[in-house]
């Protein structure tokens, strides 16, 4: 029996751990925080509990398949809970568009409210969809990418789906309303990217969403963090908190143990869910042999101003997931991803759980947290001297779009900028989802699954391949047991 090593407890983390303990390995999970879940862990503030990260859950398969790998139902585990509309879209116009639940009514929607022609339009986006979808899920999102040529049979395909277009240009050769254009091209800030910039493949997360649905866990996002919680227990995997990585004992070409603050762990295989970009620079302190990973050539995601609250007001005419566009669009996207600068006027996701779930109705109140897309801290913002009045920001926005007196209403409140992600979350420059999901930081070009510089080390999550987002990091899981399976079973 093989001791395998996983560094970090997010939905990557979590999901090698159960396939490596399927394949009959001893396995120890290493987590800095204080509880599981990388990104997913769980915040609490004043008696209130907060998910501090994913709450769009879609091809839920992947969840499942991990406690069937051990012989477990998840339902015995968690519930998950649809979510009817997807998202609710409101435009600096005040208007609104509900996406999701139901295809007929969302297409007699856009024929009522903007026209008939993209009503058509967007039947013929969502095929366009369903085609990369067949391609780049089906067949690659578990796919390994070992070498440049791996990619090769898959070109001529990728070529028809014209995977060089950006999102929002392949949005537009459908759809004409700019509205329109601006709420379906949205998906791959979801995953770290800009819509202008991010190449048309992560359009087959429109396709995604409809095939399976949306979801959110009752009780939470923590309770399927703690639904592997109980699995580990019941299934001897070992999980350490509060244990930080400090550094990687290796002899030539093998890793040997992990180095921590709580003492070493010898491995004869490693698992990292740690950010690459982190992981490279501050515990391999070395670059990666593929010259074009180096971190500090990749381009990183944006960070994220995230502000949790709860208020003595239900807001009931709120959905669960709402996004509300700031009237300025492609320039606010180069502000933030390539500028790099301060902004006053962000575009906001709002997540209310309690539209789906009643179990988040906590001490009377509704509780809420509203996510700001920022600058990384290649910008050498200072949040420290920011942080209040960016949330200053973010709460008038709140009260003039969809929560009216929030400021009178709030009870407890806190918020956390990409200075928590790079201290607390070991993001390489405060990013909030890792490298951006561009063509040239896709499939070979993005951080491989298994390391190019040790025998023995391996990678999930968000930088390695499939990408960020709850699909992505459990996709990655599947690439890595395939590589664990060929050169260390």
């Amino acid at each position: 029996m093989k001791k395998a090593i996983v560094i970090g407890s997010g939905f990557g983390g979590l999901a090698i751990a159960c396939r490596l303990r399927a394949m009959g390995n001893q396995v120890t999970v290493l987590e800095k925080q204080n509880n599981l879940g990388g990104r997913a862990r769980t915040l609490t503030h004043e008696g209130f509990e907060y998910d501090a990260g994913p709450t769009v859950i879609t091809a839920p398969y992947l969840l499942n398949e991990l406690f069937e790998l051990l012989d477990e139902n998840s339902r015995d585990y968690f519930n998950l809970l649809k979510v009817e509309p997807f998202y609710r879209f409101i435009f600096s116009d005040q208007t609104h568009f509900d996406y999701g639940s139901s295809l007929k009514i969302m297409l007699d929607e856009i024929k009522k409210n903007y026209s008939k022609e993209d009503s058509h339009g967007y039947i013929k986006l969502l095929k366009h969809s369903k085609r990369i979808f067949k391609t780049a899920y089906l067949e690659l999102s578990d796919y390994p990418f070992e070498t440049l040529n791996s990619m090769t049979p898959y070109i001529p395909e990728l070529l028809k789906i014209k995977f060089y277009k950006s999102v929002y240009s392949s949005v537009k050769s459908f759809i004409k309303n700019d509205n329109l254009i601006k709420a379906l091209s949205m998906h791959p800030l979801l995953v770290g990217g800009n819509p202008y910039t991010t190449t048309s493949i992560y359009l087959l997360i429109q396709y995604l969403e409809w095939r399976w649905g949306v979801y959110y866990a009752e009780g939470g996002t923590r309770s399927v963090v703690n639904a592997f919680e109980k699995l580990f227990n019941k299934k001897d995997i070992e999980y350490v908190t509060n244990c930080e990585v400090i550094a990687l004992d290796h002899h030539k070409s093998s890793l040997k143990s992990v180095v921590t603050n709580q003492g070493n762990y010898d491995a004869d295989l490693i698992v990292s869910n740690a950010d690459p970009s982190y992981f490279y620079k501050s515990l391999l302190r070395k670059n990666p042999k593929k010259i074009f990973n180096k971190p500090s050539i990749l381009k990183h995601s944006m960070g994220l101003f995230v502000f949790y609250f709860s208020t003595n007001k239900i807001y009931d005419s709120v959905q669960h997931h709402t996004i509300i566009f700031n009237k300025r669009h492609k320039e606010l996207l180069k502000d933030i991803f390539d500028h790099k600068v301060y902004i006053n006027d962000p575009s906001l996701y709002l997540h209310r759980p309690s539209a789906t779930d009643r179990n988040n109705i906590q001490n009377n109140c509704d509780s809420f947290y509203v996510l700001a897309p920022v600058a990384n801290n290649e910008s050498n913002i200072d949040w420290n001297l920011k942080g209040e009045e960016f949330c200053g920001h973010v709460i008038d926005i709140l009260e003039e779009t969809v929560l009216p007196n929030l400021k009178s209403n709030i009870v407890s409140s806190f918020y956390v900028t990409p200075d928590y992600f790079q201290k607390e979350l070991n993001s390489f420059n405060g990013s909030g989802f890792g490298i951006q999901p561009i063509f040239r930081q896709s499939a070979y070009f993005r951080y491989s699954n298994k390391s190019n510089e040790f025998d023995n080390l391996y990678f999930v999550g968000a930088g390695s391949h499939p990408g960020a987002g709850v699909p992505g990091v459990l996709s990655s899981a599947k690439v890595t047991e395939k590589l664990i399976l060929k050169y260390n079973a």
